[in-house]
């Protein structure tokens, strides 16, 4: 079961894999799936009346992952106390400037959920009830847990997830006794013969990872160095969550969207962890799937769902995707929209496919816009070349998440004048989503070695409205730790927020662009904070702006021109790239100059004349969905698959005259017409949906 904070526009891949799992290696067990999550927004949502929506389960349980709110709405069930933590997060929230109003409602309901879900779950008289746990999802969890524990003291309880890797799976277990076994690590292999164990009824110490109880004494089984391979990984179930989607209330406020696996682990960080990063904690070794047995998932899911919006949470793409995977999404026609997340130094040619395949949204890792801060980072990447990356993906129509970091040791308002300098020219580019100081996860290099300049370190002080546990066990059981601040402080941390919330307001009405006329190149500026104005460049200037998109030093640009043959003094170029710097036409990264403009308008969602989003429709193998949002009080979501209907719904893209058509597609006109979706004038009908074929930047969609 998958218990809140989970998103309810996705289904659990954990609950969708072990569903396979369990189903395939023990065809003899029933197995039931409990979205907890989906259960919450729709408790909500009744029992407030209507006025706590999905919108405030994003805002709670997502958006404040960092300030421990969503676990915190479920910490007085845990502990009986209604107000437990109150006056804790109070201050906290005071202090930080917090908004918890919304939290605090959702409390009230918190103890009465619980007991509900607790009776939905006896009433299946399950043997095993397994919970799979992520970020705030330990809370909610372990309320649920403990009061199906008091009911029937019987029942085993068992706990995996990413909350339970490493150390903090034995602190969760050792902390809570209604927790009968914990999964550290993966449980493609632990989970099965954690089973065995229980038909048998023998002790599990010969289970790799698992927590459990020796009478009143927790036992931790040493970890297994193995990872579980892609052949054993098996493909999700998502027929329960789909069922439990349909038939719910809160469906009409979400947009669904599948989720697949195509990797784990990370094949950069095998080499060069990045000192920041705690994510794959301790499974970090790369593994991936054939990108033809990827795409027969996805295959298999698209068409099963009926679903084009696909989110991958590989942490790294597997660059052999480039050669198999992502050319068959490419070649298959249908109009996916699909997240991945990348590293920041992908070329031209591998975004315009990621984009053709699909894929509409990236997280490339991006980090920082200053060389020496990504070298303290251990990226592998220059400044300059992020930035070629957000102009490629404005180029391309790729939306790219990516945040800002400070507070690296060893930084200094050095590697951040010269790049705050320049932000302003940056304003037609995407932005980060803020300028973020770096706080401590665990497994990460940072967290490891104390050497790197973290060495005080101490559970983040949102744990303690979170848990009621003494600090020794927290600094087990959680994820995310305080500690002395490094790198920049001061002016220059402030004047980096300003320049980044600059960028933040700007970059909607931003643009700066290329025109070639002739052999002449033409730079068009309507970015904001800068005069609208146009530029001519001609002979080798504007070979000059061509070669940098690449991103090149002064010396081998000259060398590029003179071998052209163009005329043109190492002084000239000199002054000439100090120019552009100063127009703002180029980016300069220590040695190293970059274009800044992007070829092509990029598309807006606020962009005045457009109406995105607003009715269209996309295609995929056999169904068409058609997105109605004209009437904003009542938007409607068609899926066309009945094989009439769908066909005449082609005849349709372009007038047709009714005689045409049999009796079979005049009835299929009137059912699109009565939905708004067709028109009929003059004894002629039209589909009116068009299929879209660019989706804006930022798309905030998938």
């Amino acid at each position: 079961m998958t218990m809140p904070w989970h998103p309810i526009d996705l289904p659990s891949l954990q609950v969708g894999l072990l569903h396979t799992l369990v189903s395939r290696t023990r065809p003899g067990d029933e197995v039931r799936e409990f979205h907890g999550s989906l259960r919450w927004a729709e408790f909500l949502l009744k029992h407030s009346g209507g006025r706590l929506r999905p919108g405030d389960y994003v805002r709670v349980g997502s958006d404040s992952i960092f300030h421990g709110l969503g676990d915190w709405v479920f910490s007085g069930v845990l502990y009986d106390d209604p107000d437990w933590g109150s006056g804790t997060l109070s201050d906290y929230a005071g202090r930080r400037g917090v908004a918890i109003d919304t939290a605090a409602e959702m409390r009230r309901y918190a103890g009465e959920f619980v007991t509900e879900c607790a009776a939905a779950v006896l009433a299946e008289e399950p043997d095993v009830v397994g919970f799979t746990t992520t970020f705030m999802q330990n809370v909610s969890s372990l309320a649920l847990a403990r009061e199906l524990k008091s009911r029937r003291p019987e029942l085993t309880v068992v706990f995996g997830g990413s909350n339970c890797d490493g150390p903090m799976g034995h602190a969760l277990h050792r902390n809570h006794p209604f927790v009968d076994h914990v999964v550290r690590g993966e449980g493609e292999h632990a989970f099965p013969a954690l089973l065995r164990h229980l038909d048998a009824g023998t002790e599990p110490a010969d289970v790799p990872g698992l927590c459990w109880w020796d009478g009143d004494v927790s036992r931790a089984n040493p970890e297994s160095p193995r990872t579980v391979a892609p052949a054993d990984i098996p493909s999700p179930d998502y027929d329960d969550w789909q069922r439990a989607l349909d038939a719910s209330p809160v469906a009409e406020y979400v947009h669904p969207k599948l989720v697949v696996e195509g990797a784990r682990g990370c094949w950069w960080g095998e080499k060069h962890h990045c000192t920041f990063c705690g994510l794959n904690g301790s499974a970090m070794a790369f593994r991936a799937k054939p990108g033809e047995r990827l795409w027969s998932e996805v295959d298999r899911l698209v068409r099963r769902h009926r679903i084009l919006d696909v989110v991958t949470v590989d942490n790294i793409i597997d660059m052999a995707y480039f050669r198999d995977f992502l050319p068959r999404a490419a070649a298959s026609g249908w109009d996916l929209r699909m997240h991945y997340e990348v590293k920041s130094n992908l070329t031209p040619d591998q975004l315009a496919l990621l984009a053709d395949s699909g894929t509409v949204h990236i997280q490339p890792g991006i980090e920082s816009l200053g060389s020496r801060v990504l070298d303290l980072m251990d990226k592998g990447v220059t400044g300059a070349r992020n930035i070629r990356t957000l102009r490629e993906c404005e180029n391309h129509s790729l939306t790219c998440s990516w945040n800002l970091l400070y507070g690296f040791p060893g930084e200094s308002a050095d590697d951040y004048t010269a790049v705050v300098d320049q932000l302003p020219a940056l304003v037609h580019l995407q932005p980060p989503g803020g300028a973020h100081r770096i706080q401590l996860e665990r497994f990460s290099p940072h967290f490891n070695d104390p050497a790197l300049g973290f060495g005080e370190r101490r559970p983040a002080e949102m744990y303690r409205h979170v848990y009621d546990l003494p600090e020794d066990e927290l600094a087990d059981l959680v994820y995310l730790f305080d500690t002395e601040d490094a790198g920049v402080s001061g002016d220059v941390e402030a004047r980096l927020k300003a320049a980044v919330e600059r960028w933040l307001l700007g970059h909607p009405t931003s643009r700066l662009t290329f025109a070639e006329d002739g052999d002449d190149l033409l730079v068009h500026d309507r970015r904001e904070g800068w005069p609208r104005r146009g530029h001519r460049f001609r002979g080798w200037q504007a070979d000059a702006l061509r070669h940098l998109e690449a991103g090149r030093n002064e010396t081998a640009l000259h060398r590029l021109l003179t071998g052209a043959g163009h005329d043109c003094s190492p002084g000239e170029l000199a002054q000439w790239l100090q120019h552009a710097v100063e127009l703002g036409l180029l980016f300069r990264d220590g040695r190293t100059f970059v274009s800044l403009p992007t070829w092509g308008e990029p598309v807006r969602v606020d962009q005045p004349g457009h109406a995105y989003g607003m009715l269209y429709h996309r295609r995929g193998p056999d169904f068409v969905i058609v997105m109605d949002r004209r009437d904003k009080e009542a938007s409607a979501r068609y899926t066309l698959d009945d094989p009439d209907l769908l066909a005449t719904f082609d005849l349709l893209h372009k007038p047709i005259a009714l005689a045409e058509l049999s009796d079979v597609q005049r009835e299929a006109v009137a059912l699109l017409a009565g939905e708004g979706l067709a028109r009929v004038t003059d004894g002629h009908a039209v589909a009116l949906p068009p299929r879209i074929g660019r989706w804006p930047v930022p798309c905030t969609g998938i």
